[in-house]
């Protein structure tokens, strides 16, 4: 990733790390996520950890008369000294009992713990890395969420992946995401729309050079008639579509059709006749009878003249 796609990631996780849940069950769901083996390598994150930390330290009294259904009073590890400053440890987190309130904020602490977030020009790239036994269990709390994502073993850990921008932009939102999701998903629509413009204007370029190089063979096949002297045979509907051509080279078949008061496909077909007519002529040069008639053997099925 370059410098600014390094910021800005920065910027994001900063800016979840800096939301302050209201609810109490919310704290508990994210320092939850957080876990007990948090390595904290970010300031925001630490700074997270430490006041979920005197949060829940604040009301240790209440919460052991009230605690949520959905979270615990066991004790998972070594939380307290990760969160510091005295917290308590992160709790074990009852996924089915809980509201989505406190699973987005279980989901926002486990993406702030073990989640990594890459962008670059072509793709968005969002894994969580995570014991091997919770991948498939948090793969399926994903799926539940409507935020379907992939999952494999990689080196003896579990990685939960989302290649999908969109997945990622969702995703994001629901844990609180703000303005600097918006600084992704605006780089995402302007890559779209490079994409778009690119896609035009290289079927634009082929669709150009396609007619170049038929308007050369139409005026080469032109010559080689006027030249042989067939050109003067054909139908007055033919001699107006070759003399438009050569008067104006760079016109689209349209824009011939348009100029003559004709369909687009007479233009066609009368361009197509004078190619194989020059043809012809080069190969088998001057007149063949037919029946001895004294015509060329292509313009008996030619429109006769106007």
């Amino acid at each position: 990733m370059s410098q600014a796609d390094r910021d800005l990631v920065a910027a994001i996780r900063a800016e979840l790390a800096s939301i302050d849940p209201a609810r109490r069950c919310d704290r508990l769901a994210e320092s939850a996520g957080l876990g007990s083996d948090l390595v904290m390598r970010e300031a925001a994150v630490a700074r997270l950890a430490v006041r979920l930390g005197r949060a829940t330290n604040a009301g240790a009294a209440l919460a052991s008369r009230r605690r949520p259904k959905h979270l615990h009073a066991q004790d998972e590890g070594a939380g307290a000294q990760a969160a510091g400053d005295g917290a308590l440890p992160p709790s074990p987190f009852d996924w089915a009992t809980a509201a989505l309130h406190c699973r987005l904020a279980w989901l926002r602490g486990r993406f702030l713990a073990r989640g990594s977030l890459s962008i670059v020009t072509s793709r968005t790239h969002l894994e969580f890395v995570v014991p091997a036994a919770e991948a498939p269990v948090l793969a399926s709390r994903l799926e539940e969420m409507g935020l379907s994502a992939s999952w494999r073993l990689r080196r003896g850990r579990g990685v939960v992946v989302w290649k999908s921008a969109e997945t990622v932009s969702l995703f994001l939102r629901r844990i609180g995401g703000g303005a600097s999701l918006l600084e992704i998903e605006a780089r995402q629509v302007s890559r779209a729309l490079r994409g778009e413009l690119n896609r035009v204007i290289n079927a634009e370029s082929a669709n150009l050079q396609r007619s170049v190089e038929a308007a050369g063979r139409q005026l080469a096949a032109i010559s080689v008639l006027e030249g042989s002297g067939l050109l003067g045979e054909q139908s007055f509907q033919v001699r107006s579509v070759a003399a438009a051509r050569c008067e104006t080279p760079e016109a689209t078949l349209g824009e011939l059709a348009e100029r003559l008061e004709v369909h687009r496909s007479t233009v066609q077909r009368a361009l197509d006749r004078l190619e194989r007519l020059a043809l012809l002529d080069v190969v088998a040069p001057g007149p063949r009878a037919v029946g001895g008639t004294g015509q060329h053997p292509l313009s008996a099925d030619l429109p006769a003249s106007r």
